[in-house]
C-alpha cells in the first residue's frame, strides 16, 4: 500500500480497530439473519507527508448510495453553525446577487439554504439521492455527482466557476485526495476563495477520539499534511480557524498560489508551530494511539458489565457513525445496550450495523426509563442533555466514553 497523496510505501500503523461493518450501513429487520460484510479498519501514517489514512477497502460509491442515512439538518447546533458561517462569508467575501457559491457534499441543504434566503446564487454538489432530494425541496439547486477533476472541468466549460467554493467534513471522505484538490484548483474562479472544515487530527489524538475513525473517512488531517497536499496543486492556505465542532476542527481558507492579494496570516503559522511542537512531523507521535483506544474499550465494557450484573438498564442516544465504531470495536451487543434512540426518522426502526441494536424514536426513553443513557455523538452531548433533561425525573444519568468514561 502506498500513500494516497505522495505514493510513499506505508508500513507504520497508526491504529488497528480490526474488522467492522461500514458505520452507516444500517440494517432492516429482514436483514438481521443475513451475513454482514466486514472490512478492515486499520490506519497508516505516511513517513513523508504525515497523512494518516485508511486503505480503500470499501468503494465510496457503495458508501454514499441513495439510501445514505446521514442528514445534516437533524442537528440543530450544526445548522446554527452553518448559518453563522454564511453570515461571516457574506461579509468577508462581499458576496451578493452577482456572486456564485458552490458547496461540495452539500447534503440536505443545511448550509446553502441560508445563501438562498440572502438571494446569493449557489449550487450544491451532492452524490447521494435522498439528501439531494431533501435539499431541492427547500430550494437549494443541487447537482447529483461526485466532485473531482472531471466535474471541475465541466464547471469551467459551463462558466459556473465559484467565488466561494466550500466543503464541510468532505476532505476526509474522498478516496482520491489528489484528484479532489486538483478539482478545487480547476473549479475556483481567479481571485476566489476555498474554505474547508475537517476534524483536526491533533484533537483526535489528544482527546482520544478513535471513534471518529470509520470507513467513510479515508484521511485524517493535520494542517501540516493538508498544506502539503494543497501546495502540490497550486493552492495556498492563507488563513485558518480552530473550531469546537466535531470535537475540534480546522477551517482553512485557501486561494490560488498565483493570487498574491492575501498574505498568509499569523494563525496559519501558529497552528503549524503547534502541530510541530506536539511532534506531528515525527513518527513517534503516531505510535502510542492504540493503547489509548484499548483503555476506553476496557473501561466502557467494565461499566456496562457492572450495570448488567446490578440489574440496571443502559440505552444509547444517537445512531452516529462514531457510535458504531465504538460499539463494534468493544464488541457490544443488545445484551449490554438494549436499544438506541435517534431524532432522525431516516434511522428509526433500523438496526445498528454489527451490534444489531434497534434504533427507536426518542419517546422510547420515557416509556422504557433506562438507568443510564450512553451518548454516542459526544460532540453534541450538551444539546442532547438539555433536550432530554427530563430523564433525571426517574434518576437516569448520562454517560460518555470519549475521551474517558464519565457519568454526568
Amino acid at each position: 500500500m502506498n500513500c494516497r497523496h505522495c505514493h510513499t510505501p506505508l508500513k507504520d500503523i497508526f491504529i488497528d480497530l480490526v474488522n467492522q461493518p461500514p458505520s452507516n450501513s444500517f440494517l432492516k429487520k429482514e436483514q438481521l439473519d443475513e451475513p454482514e460484510t466486514y472490512f478492515p479498519l486499520k490506519l497508516f501514517v505516511c513517513p513523508d507527508c504525515f497523512l494518516v489514512q485508511i486503505d480503500e477497502y470499501k468503494n465510496s460509491q457503495e458508501i454514499f448510495s441513495d439510501d445514505y442515512v446521514y442528514f445534516s439538518s437533524f442537528s440543530s447546533s450544526w445548522v446554527e453553525h452553518a448559518k453563522r458561517y454564511v453570515d461571516m462569508a457574506e461579509q468577508r467575501f462581499s458576496l451578493d446577487a452577482e456572486s456564485m457559491v458552490m458547496e461540495i457534499a452539500s447534503n440536505d441543504g443545511y448550509l446553502l439554504q441560508w445563501f438562498v434566503k440572502k438571494g446569493i446564487p449557489c449550487l450544491g454538489i451532492e452524490p447521494t439521492g435522498g439528501t439531494a432530494d431533501a435539499a431541492e425541496k427547500i430550494g437549494v439547486p443541487t447537482r447529483r455527482e461526485f466532485f473531482g477533476t472531471t466535474l471541475a472541468r465541466q464547471i469551467v466549460v459551463e462558466n459556473k466557476q465559484p467565488d466561494l467554493l466550500l466543503g464541510n467534513n468532505v476532505l476526509a471522505h474522498v478516496p482520491d485526495i489528489n484528484d479532489f484538490v486538483e478539482g478545487l484548483a480547476i473549479a475556483l474562479k481567479q481571485g476566489g476563495t476555498i474554505t474547508m472544515e475537517f476534524p483536526h487530527l491533533m484533537q483526535l489524538v489528544s482527546q482520544n477520539q478513535f471513534d471518529t475513525i470509520y470507513h467513510e473517512h479515508f484521511s485524517y488531517l493535520s494542517l501540516v499534511s493538508v498544506s502539503e497536499v494543497f501546495a502540490s496543486h497550486g493552492l495556498t492556505i492563507f488563513d485558518v480557524e480552530e473550531l469546537p465542532t466535531h470535537g475540534g476542527s480546522l477551517r482553512i481558507f485557501a486561494r490560488h498560489t498565483t493570487d498574491h492579494t492575501r498574505p498568509v496570516t499569523e494563525s496559519v503559522k501558529g497552528v503549524l508551530a503547534k502541530e510541530t511542537s506536539a511532534g506531528m512531523t515525527g513518527l513517534d507521535y503516531y505510535r502510542n494511539f492504540q493503547s489509548k483506544a484499548d483503555t476506553v474499550k476496557a473501561d466502557l465494557l467494565e461499566f456496562l458489565i457492572r450495570q448488567k450484573r446490578a440489574g440496571k438498564t443502559v440505552a444509547a442516544y444517537g445512531a452516529a457513525a462514531k457510535g458504531n465504531t465504538l460499539l463494534n470495536y468493544c464488541g457490544i451487543k443488545t445484551d449490554l445496550i438494549s436499544f438506541c434512540v435517534d431524532a432522525s426518522p431516516h434511522k428509526q426502526n433500523l438496526f445498528l450495523p454489527g451490534s444489531h441494536i434497534p434504533v427507536l424514536h426518542p419517546d422510547k426513553l420515557k416509556e422504557q426509563r433506562p438507568d443510564f443513557i450512553l451518548i454516542l455523538p459526544w460532540n453534541i452531548q450538551n444539546e442532547i442533555m438539555e433536550q432530554h433533561s427530563y430523564v433525571s425525573e426517574w434518576g437516569c444519568k448520562f454517560v460518555t466514553a470519549i475521551s474517558h468514561l464519565a457519568i454526568h
